[in-house]
């Protein structure tokens, strides 16, 4: 993968206009427009707190009825104070809309990419790996790609593709077109397709009040060869079918529940993927049908990552209904905080009501749409299938062996058969400017050196990964390069990756 530096938005303005050019076009007041954009950006908030509690707590099953998620008019200021790590679906889209506010809706991939790399709050995932390969020199978008990156499928631009709906009211082609460079800073394949249908999916939400319209129509953007697809699809029949949401939890829990390739969650109840995790969305809208409280209730309760999939439900389901409709009994924990910025931010959520406002007139505008007074008319837009892209494609987890737990130094060479590896482990220093070495060597051929710093900003999320080998048996050793006695090292794990059968 090449270090790309071009313009996010290749596409001319003229080619943006085409989008939209046969659709029909939607007139609503500027009123309307900003009560759902507020809908939007509020609702996300009070989901990501309202599931906080359980978030990962709940790995492959269901957060049973008689478990109480705690809920009052402090709760979102409560996270604010006490954890505002929390909040990463909002601080991570908050850094895209704040690119594009200093730097034009024209801003570059390196843009944005340079400014999450560099911003001071915490990441985990597809994001840090992202982060990590960007400061050592893997710009976007190979800093999101498999190969480059083993958490690629994980949930991570899926939970921070709201700011590409909610700029793009009625016109989901151009929602796909501000999620694309974006989405392939850490995603990848079915990571980036999260990012996609979620993106879409706020977009439809601001022309339609029909919840089964906007989650079936916004599959059209994902291709129908893609596991992304198939997963979502088939819960979204299953939603059909069953009158009970836990039986169609039970069913894609039986089908998808142990397809996480992420190397945390291969063999595991823990699951990152965004797939699943989006069907736990589309599980808490559908089932929801219009009802805000059910909607989250259901989103959380399905389990794993329980604040983001709330979140993902609350933002579309808040830009459908508008802030006005959300129940106060939501939007009440909101009121000490909507003048407070995010921390690892200067914006707070009364800012990005208004700058989401003025990003989306700037779309409409520029996609063939008017704004006059106080009307806005928006030339809404089809749907266009994203090409088809799989992570780690042809690749299944042949074994996962645990390595003891132990130093780097202390793990002695070891055999494993198959085509990829991911070991994984930690890095840990008191200086945080320390940078570990560590010489990889296959089959007594040495790998270009593991660059792992020691501060947690910065760190790699594994020890090592390749998914280039030649199929078969092969013998891999570690070796610290320059070992200080305060940097500790711990390698957990590796998994071995072989050729799907045929």
């Amino acid at each position: 993968m090449t270090m790309n530096k071009t313009k996010i938005f290749a596409l001319s303005c003229a080619a943006m206009l085409a989008i939209g050019a046969s659709a029909k076009t939607v007139t609503m007041s500027k009123a309307t427009l900003l009560d759902k954009i507020k809908g939007g950006w509020a609702g996300q908030t009070i989901g990501c707190a309202f599931g906080g509690p359980t978030e990962f707590k709940y790995n492959g099953r269901i957060i049973p009825d008689d478990t109480k998620i705690v809920w009052d008019d402090s709760r979102v200021k409560y996270y604010y104070d006490t954890f505002p790590g929390l909040y990463d679906d909002l601080y991570m889209d908050l850094t895209f809309v704040d690119v594009f506010e200093k730097k034009g809706l024209d801003a570059s991939i390196s843009d944005f990419s340079h400014a999450f790399a560099n911003a001071e709050y915490q990441l985990w995932h597809a994001n840090q790996s992202a982060r990590y390969n960007i400061l050592n020199g893997v710009d976007a978008p190979a800093s999101g790609h498999w190969k480059n990156n083993p958490h690629a499928d994980d949930i991570d631009f899926q939970i921070e593709a709201d700011y590409a709906g909610l700029m793009s009211p009625g016109m989901p082609r151009a929602a796909v077109y501000y999620s694309d460079a974006i989405g392939h800073m850490m995603c990848y394949g079915d990571g980036w397709y999260g990012g996609v249908y979620v993106a879409t999916m706020y977009s439809l939400a601001f022309v339609s009040n029909d919840v089964n319209y906007i989650v079936t129509e916004a599959l059209k953007a994902i291709p129908a060869q893609s596991t992304f697809y198939q997963c979502i699809s088939a819960t979204i029949a299953a939603c059909k079918a069953n009158k009970d949401w836990r039986t169609t939890w039970k069913q894609i829990q039986e089908k998808y529940g142990e397809t996480d390739l992420c190397p945390d969650g291969v063999y595991q109840a823990f699951n990152i993927d965004a797939k699943i995790n989006s069907a736990y969305v589309v599980m808490g809208l559908l089932y929801g049908n219009g009802d805000y409280s059910k909607t989250l209730d259901i989103a959380t309760r399905c389990g794993q990552d329980s604040d983001c999939n709330p979140s993902t439900a609350g933002g579309i389901l808040g830009t459908m209904l508008g802030y006005s409709n959300i129940p106060d009994y939501w939007k009440n924990s909101l009121k000490p905080v909507e003048d407070i910025p995010f921390k690892y931010t200067d914006i707070s959520l009364n800012k990005v009501y208004e700058l989401g406002m003025k990003h989306a007139l700037q779309v409409i505008a520029k996609n063939g749409g008017k704004v006059a007074g106080n009307k806005v008319k928006i030339k809404t837009q089809s749907i266009q299938t994203v090409r088809l892209e799989q992570s780690f494609e042809g690749l299944v987890p042949a074994v996962k062996r645990g390595l003891g737990n132990k130093p780097i130094d202390k793990v002695a060479p070891f055999k494993f058969n198959g085509c990829g590896i991911v070991i994984r482990g930690s890095f840990t220093s008191d200086d945080p400017n320390y940078v570990g070495l560590v010489e990889v060597i296959i089959d007594g051929k040495k790998m270009p050196v593991m660059k792992l710093p020691g501060g947690y900003h910065g760190r790699s999320n594994d020890i090592y990964w390749n998914y280039d080998l030649e199929d078969g048996e092969h013998t891999i050793s570690l070796k610290r390069l320059n070992p200080q006695d305060n940097v500790k090292s711990n390698v957990y794990s590796y998994i071995a990756f072989k050729k799907k059968s045929k």
